[in-house]
């Protein structure tokens, strides 16, 4: 059972993570070789805040 976790920042549209999810087990399902029913997908959306680059925040990042 594969577990694939991704952390991406909020923001995204609910359509928007719906395919990243269904692509993510298409390529787990294809290069595996697993059944889909078996691959979960998580996203855990992290606040811009949350989130830096090079030691600054990516709400910091337009200002």
């Amino acid at each position: 059972m594969p577990l694939i976790q991704m952390s991406i920042l909020e923001g995204r549209s609910k359509e928007a993570k719906k395919a990243a999810m269904k692509e993510v087990t298409d390529a787990v399902v294809r290069t595996l070789g697993v059944p889909p029913e078996t691959v979960r997908v998580l996203i855990y959306e992290m606040p811009k805040e949350h989130w830096s680059v090079g030691g600054i925040s990516k709400a910091d990042e337009s200002n």
